[in-house]
């Protein structure tokens, strides 16, 4: 992939500050390109800043930094500290995200401080004109692939994966691993290129996936079952399964935030299910977490798009839904019976 970085090299070289953000409810690719970030740009001297609008999965923690100043902000948890970082900052960078409504609470802090703003994101591409530069492309598998190719075009770099950080090199792997739910969606071509390049920069991949994929508690394994034996319904006339998953469930099997990631997923492993979703009650109950997936030509992004306030890419999207918990089967099976074909396989 051939990158164009020379106005994304000219705003890193003019700031010291730099805040990092990513989107609320931050998934692997989330986490991942902010760490990453934040290992390139402390080689160059920079002060980084990570800020994540609620708490990321455990099994993530082993990305962030080390340095007690390189800690994750977490805005659910310190606003205060959140905002200020926004308005002392030379540079805000939000990453994996495509609408600043994404980042919840700091959509107005980040439009009224002096910072620029650069956009990373390889969403369908929604408020490009809010930033001073946005690259942005859905032909890659993640945002950190998107900003693997943007470090290997910068001049500190210059072509050689060898001289990317190795925290920084991790990072990206985890986000791209996750993303593609271990290379089985999204992929391409450059994806498995980025990815040995990085094995050969010296990522274990081996212990990546143990620390990700292999660190769940027994309390998230039994609900998994329990999703799949007692809550999956299936829709046959329309090839679809779709599972709900309630504030009293999150309790009473202990869920902490990630403990979902990956079960909207596990409907599609059934030969006859081509689209699978999953309903997650938030944790004060004002809104339902819309996770979308599907296989082959259907285009759940334009679904998301259509029924669900949301979006995201042909086989994976997600969205939200402002109605009880309740009332989400009947309005999933009759958003399915209206969706028209023409989209459905756009």
């Amino acid at each position: 992939m051939t990158i164009d970085s020379s106005s994304f090299e000219a705003l890193l070289a003019a700031a010291r500050d730099i805040v990092l953000i990513s989107h609320f409810n931050p998934d692997g690719d989330a986490v991942g390109s902010v760490t990453a970030a934040y290992h390139y740009l402390k080689s160059r001297g920079k002060e980084p800043h990570i800020i994540l609008p609620s708490p990321y999965p455990e099994s993530m923690a082993f990305l962030e930094p080390e340095e007690a100043e390189g800690r994750m902000t977490i805005c659910e948890q310190d606003s205060e500290k959140a905002r200020r970082l926004v308005r002392g900052t030379d540079l805000i960078i939000c990453l994996d995200l495509n609408r600043l409504s994404r980042t919840e609470y700091l959509e107005q802090d980040i439009l009224s401080a002096r910072a620029k703003r650069i956009l990373i994101d390889h969403h369908i591409p929604a408020e490009l004109e809010r930033f001073d530069l946005a690259i942005s492309t859905t032909e890659v598998s993640s945002t950190c692939e998107l900003l693997y190719w943007i470090l290997r075009s910068l001049p500190d770099v210059a072509g050689d994966p060898a001289r990317i950080p190795l925290r920084c090199a991790e990072s990206i792997y985890v986000g791209m691993m996750t993303d593609t739910n271990n290379f089985s969606n999204s992929v391409f071509p450059g994806t498995f290129e980025m990815a040995a390049a990085l094995i050969a920069r010296g990522v274990d991949k081996d212990a990546m996936q143990e620390k990700v994929l292999h660190c769940y508690s027994v309390s998230r394994t039994r609900l998994m079952g329990h999703l799949i034996k007692d809550k999956m319904t299936l829709v046959t006339r329309h090839q679809a399964a779709y599972m709900l998953l309630s504030n009293k469930e999150k309790e009473r099997y202990c869920f902490k935030p990630g403990d979902s990631e990956g079960f909207v997923n596990l409907p599609l492993a059934i030969g006859s299910v081509r689209i699978s979703a999953l309903f997650t009650e938030n944790a004060v109950g004002n809104y339902i977490r819309v996770s979308l997936r599907s296989k082959g030509n259907i285009n759940v992004n334009r679904l998301a798009n259509r029924f669900f306030n949301g979006g995201g890419h042909r086989n994976a999207a997600g969205g939200r839904l402002y109605i009880p918990l309740d009332e989400v089967p009947a309005y999933f099976e009759k958003a399915l019976d209206e969706w028209p074909d023409e989209e459905k396989f756009s």
